[in-house]
């Protein structure tokens, strides 16, 4: 396979999974604890006997919105593309792999890294049921990717609330040669400085497959008894900084002392953005020159970033000014296909914008080189 781009940032989402993935290869203890499709108000939607919301079936977005014309600018680009419309003919354009693979075409790209249905399974709010969930999907994830494992780079979604079960997950997920691990991040998760993740670090190490946390951003405040134009503005907020989150869990990790005790474990920070990433590590290493040089750490907190971190980005012109101190070395770009805040399918459009002052030789690492050299594609 030729590649000149490859997106290290694309996700599935639940709402675009065959309907009864979940109630067909559940054990029959579970079946009542799965997610399933329903009829509801404005088509069908994917729910759960316990309450669960998940969205409607093939919606938009990894909740499952319904698309309406004129509200996202990237959102009706997609449209044009007939993304929607063919979901609602049945058409899973994420789920089968001929039609994500024209998807890719259409935005000259030649292979993917793809996130998955962490969130949803949060929102399931049931820890063993949602164990059920990721096992079943990371099984239909691993065959779906079968199919074009030249092209298709899936990461096995792994639970974080038992780290018995996480690392059971990793081992099984690992024999049968995934090239990453996806963790579940929530607001309210254990945090990385916790020496609950000590197996996960230690397995990731032994393994060489990398750990990846992707964005969320923090816990949006109850808005149902505000004005209106109130919560716009707190809407506006959470969207607006959702991905500078990621620098307490960057912090925390190193920190940690878990890159020092590991050096073969290598984190990604999926759709994290750029530009805040260097005033965090300039400032997590004069923190530590002042005043924490007693923490398990060997060198500079920036020195594990540069050796161990990566960040990947959909569209960032003040984080590719700063290469230079991120490290070439240590950026991935991804479209965020087929998310609203993403680029599809005019990836293409943006690569050339914002990467015109780069050198080739940079250009080609961060579209190409180093998820080549991290996800073994191409050998």
């Amino acid at each position: 396979m030729k590649y000149d781009v490859i997106s290290a940032d694309g996700h599935i989402d639940l709402i675009w999974l065959p309907p009864d993935l979940f109630t067909k290869n559940c054990s029959a203890a579970m079946r009542e604890r799965m997610p399933y499709v329903v009829e509801g108000p404005k088509g069908p939607e994917w729910t759960s006997k316990n309450g669960a919301k998940f969205g409607l079936v093939n919606g938009m977005g990894s909740a499952g919105r319904e698309y309406v014309p004129g509200i996202i600018h990237r959102s009706d680009r997609m449209a044009s593309t007939g993304l929607y419309s063919d979901g609602k003919k049945g058409i899973r354009r994420l789920t089968e792999v001929d039609h994500r693979l024209k998807d890719q075409d259409r935005d000259g790209v030649q292979a993917e890294v793809i996130y998955g249905i962490l969130g949803a399974s949060g929102r399931l709010n049931d820890p063993e049921a949602s164990t059920e969930v990721l096992r079943i999907y990371n099984d239909w994830l691993h065959d779906f990717c079968a199919a074009a494992p030249d092209r298709l780079v899936g990461l096995a979604n792994i639970p974080n609330h038992d780290m018995d079960v996480a690392v059971a997950e990793m081992n099984r997920n690992a024999k049968r040669g995934v090239r990453g691990f996806d963790v579940a991040n929530k607001p309210d998760m254990t945090p990385l400085w916790d020496p609950f993740w000590e197996p996960l670090w230690q397995l990731a190490n032994d393994t060489g497959i990398p750990v990846h946390f992707h964005t969320i951003g923090g816990r949006s405040p109850d808005t149902s008894k505000m004005p209106a134009y109130v919560q716009r503005r707190v809407f506006a907020t959470h969207i607006t900084g959702f991905q500078m989150h990621m620098s307490t869990m960057l912090m925390g990790l190193i920190y940690s002392g878990a890159p020092e005790r590991f050096p073969n474990l290598k984190i990604v920070i999926g759709e994290a953005g750029l530009g805040w990433i260097p005033y965090v590590l300039q400032h997590m290493d004069l923190e530590w020159e002042d005043q924490f040089k007693d923490l398990d750490l060997k060198m500079k907190p920036s020195d594990y970033w540069h050796r161990q971190f990566y960040a990947t980005y959909q569209t960032d012109p003040v984080g590719v000014r700063l290469l230079d101190l991120l490290g070439e070395d240590n950026v991935m770009w991804g479209s965020d296909y087929p998310h609203p805040d993403g680029i599809w399918p005019d990836s293409q459009e943006f690569l050339k914008n914002e990467l015109t002052e780069v050198s080739p030789e940079v250009r080609r690492k961060v579209v190409r080189d180093n998820a080549m050299k991290l996800y073994r594609l191409g050998n």
